[in-house]
């Protein structure tokens, strides 16, 4: 593996983690509608996450990584599209998309 790739698979990794480390500060889906500071640190931590992923598609588009494409496109609709991404796609992404994300990544730098 390039290890530009590398580069960028600890950038998603470090990125999960911070996102992680949120969690608990926020407990559920209505603290998380009311706690602005994270739900914008997500939001930065998911643009890192997908152009993370646009930068290896570039150089390995075959790597093993489960929804690319959806990662790629969330980090656009954040930036261009701001005012159109909910508290729930953005909770959403946090429990169902990120632990698996966060497994392949693990896998792929294992």
């Amino acid at each position: 593996m390039d290890d530009e790739v590398k580069t960028w698979l600890k950038d998603i990794e470090q990125a999960i983690s911070e996102i992680n480390s949120f969690i608990p500060v926020v407990k559920n889906f209505k603290d998380f509608q009311k706690d602005l500071k994270t739900r914008r640190a997500v939001e930065r931590n998911i643009e890192i996450i997908g152009e993370a992923m646009t930068r290896i598609l570039k150089v390995e588009p075959n790597i093993r990584i489960s929804e690319t494409r959806k990662i790629v496109d969330t980090r656009n609709r954040i930036i261009h599209g701001y005012d159109s991404v909910s508290e729930e796609v953005l909770w959403g992404i946090i429990i169902r998309n990120l632990p698996t994300l966060d497994q392949e990544v693990k896998q792929l730098l294992n």
